[in-house]
């Protein structure tokens, strides 16, 4: 028997709107009550984080715990080594994950989850420090904390003021002040940040160094001072980079030659034929350094306007040549 309605409601497209704004609304107006929260306890937080040797264990369930997994990739990725531990599964086994050198950090909106203060005797008969994000500065969970985070909102933004929608939004960003706080604190910078992502953007451009995308060896396309002009063309030409370097007896770069001196060139009407490399030459070629980030040899060549830049070693030796389509393929760029 089919027991759905007869009719649905009729789709009411302003309402659809107006729930949407008010639920931002609701929702920012409770990010924005925290700051009312915040005082020396916050302090204290971050200061009994940063001197504990162990992890930053976090806890809760539902949507709490779906919360604290988001709170604990945002710590770990920012410096401060951090776990989830299902407060249900800690009550069968995993409180064993927890070591006396953590912190244990746990998160409830009412206080009162029963599978969180089961627990908390065991916590703090292991020497545990606690720290309480709850929406009630008497509850359960608040009053057996080493230190309370009051993560308390007027409402919901949920109409019925049932479903956790803003309350875990509060959550949320006093999560991420927590994080961002602590890696203030460490003094963590981007080339961190970077070390935690190396498969990111920001890793790539933080982490990728010129000596890790440059050609090498024979892929490098050079010629010496006396060299006769078809002999620059063809090693351009078997290169495929539309450059050569132009070298000296002793091995040091004296020039470049380029795609684009070719075309000024021809341009002027000049006869090529019996010119060298050394009398076409660019003087004063772009390089950099071996050891440069690659993103810096990105920014010289869109300076410059340019698409390809030799490579020098420590000892101002040719070593290397990167081009435009190297750093693409190494998502540099």
């Amino acid at each position: 028997m089919n027991n759905l309605p007869t009719s649905a409601p009729s789709f009411d497209a302003d309402r659809v709107l107006m729930l949407a704004r008010d639920t931002l609304d609701v929702e920012a107006a409770a990010v924005l009550r925290l700051k009312q929260h915040l005082g020396y306890n916050f302090v204290k937080a971050v200061q009994l984080v940063l001197a504990s040797p162990g992890r930053v264990v976090v806890m809760g369930m539902g949507k709490s715990g779906h919360i604290g997994r988001k709170i604990v990739a945002t710590l770990a990725s920012t410096g401060t080594p951090a776990m989830f531990v299902h407060p249900a599964e800690a009550s069968h086994g995993d409180l064993g994950m927890i070591q006396p050198l953590d912190v244990v950090l746990a998160i409830s909106n009412s206080g009162e989850s029963d599978e969180l203060n089961v627990i908390l005797p065991m916590i703090k008969r292991l020497g545990i420090p606690l720290l309480a994000m709850a929406g009630s500065a008497t509850s359960t969970l608040a009053r057996h904390a080493t230190v309370f985070l009051n993560s308390s909102v007027e409402k919901e933004a949920c109409p019925l003021n049932l479903a956790p929608t803003a309350s875990t939004t509060a959550q949320l960003a006093l999560g991420d002040a927590l994080a961002v706080a602590l890696l203030d604190a460490r003094g963590f910078k981007a080339e961190d940040f970077a070390r935690s992502h190396p498969g990111g953007a920001l890793g790539r451009k933080l982490l990728t160094h010129v000596r890790d995308v440059m050609r090498t060896g024979d892929q490098i396309p050079k010629v010496g001072l006396t060299a006769s002009f078809s002999e620059l063309m063809r090693e351009m030409s078997a290169k495929g980079l539309g450059a050569a370097a132009v070298m000296d007896e002793a091995g040091q770069v004296r020039g470049i030659f380029t795609d684009g001196d070719l075309r000024r060139l021809v341009e002027k009407g000049i006869d090529l034929r019996q010119t060298t490399a050394g009398q076409v030459m660019h003087l004063n070629p772009q390089t950099v350094s071996v050891d440069a980030l690659a993103v810096e040899a990105a920014e010289l060549m869109e300076l410059r306007r340019i698409t390809s830049v030799l490579v020098l070693d420590n000892n101002g030796q040719l070593c290397g040549v990167l081009n435009s389509n190297d750093l693409m393929r190494a998502k540099v760029i």
